[in-house]
């Protein structure tokens, strides 16, 4: 069928779909000479927890995948490369009453479409402070949580999300809104919404991996069609956040079931384009794999010297 017969129908272009994430990054770790592909976390149903009480009576909480700012540990800015010294290993946590500089630096989100100039979008604190103020949601929580971003199903399930819930429980939270960034925050996330939903707290995934998160099977999710580092909504742009944020809590409210997803209308540009981008090695060529490759060596020798560093 010819492009122009398409045009007619009023198709959109194949590629304008969501990003396969799985397959793009098993292709690429292979084409770089990492030849054990990655297996992504599947289940094939989740928990659920309903809300126990109105959100207007709930007390949320964030989960994030970015890191504190930490000026000793290199370029972490808007734009930086990746960034293996900023990484953490532990669970932290955040007073949810004080300002904070999160960053994306440590993580692979898209660099070729979004710079990381706006932790709005993926640190939505101030738009929930907002909706609590507004009387949408009861309280913010005391504090918001930091979730490693570790390829281990083992110690994401076993050490990072019981930590998680944990704290959650010990803070009263009645809700999490759980915030990714990179195609492995966006695995690791999943696993601690499944953690805490059976261990009795609701949660929905605000995320831009349909196919990372939905392989992993998640109570709720919102996805947002966007270059990864965006999932809380567009840069410097509150209504596209506002109304991000606004769609995740109306999820958490209405969802029937487990395995619940809420696409977004927002559309990040009228050009789907930067969807072909992504460890595309379509895109690539030799030489550029071959440097990624070296780069990907030299990050993953300060992430290693970092953990030994923080056990």
């Amino acid at each position: 069928m010819t492009a122009g017969h398409d045009e007619q129908l009023g198709f959109a272009p194949d590629h304008d779909a969501p990003i396969p994430y799985m397959q793009r990054t098993r292709e690429y770790y292979q084409a770089i000479g990492y030849t054990t592909p990655y297996r992504w976390a599947h289940y094939v149903d989740a928990p659920f927890q309903p809300l126990q009480k109105p959100l207007a009576q709930s007390r949320v909480t964030i989960i994030t995948t970015a890191a504190p700012f930490d000026p000793a540990k290199g370029d972490q800015g808007p734009g930086a490369k990746y960034n293996g010294a900023a990484k953490f290993f532990q669970v932290y946590n955040g007073d949810t009453a004080k300002p904070h500089d999160l960053r994306i630096s440590h993580i692979a989100y898209d660099r070729t479409h979004t710079s990381a100039e706006d932790s709005g979008t993926w640190f939505p604190l101030p738009q929930l402070l907002r909706l609590a103020s507004a009387g949408r949601i009861g309280a913010v929580a005391p504090r918001f949580f930091g979730a490693p971003t570790n390829r281990s199903h083992r110690i994401t399930m076993e050490t990072d999300a019981p930590e998680i819930l944990a704290r959650s429980v010990a803070d009263n939270v009645d809700a999490a809104v759980l915030v990714p960034n990179c195609p492995v925050c966006h695995q690791t996330v999943a696993l601690v919404a499944r953690h805490l939903e059976a261990g009795g707290i609701p949660t929905v995934v605000m995320g831009s991996a349909k196919d990372i998160v939905e392989h992993a099977a998640v109570p709720r999710f919102l996805f947002s069609d966007f270059p990864l580092g965006n999932s809380a909504g567009k840069p410097h742009d509150i209504s596209s956040q506002t109304l991000t944020l606004e769609l995740a809590l109306r999820l958490l409210e209405s969802a029937a079931g487990a395995q619940t997803t809420l696409q977004s209308p927002l559309r990040w540009s009228a050009n789907p384009s930067w969807k072909l981008d992504y460890n595309n090695i379509a895109q690539m060529s030799p030489e550029d794999l071959g440097r990624r490759r070296r780069e990907f060596d030299a990050q993953k020798e300060i992430a290693r010297g970092n953990r030994v560093n923080a056990a």
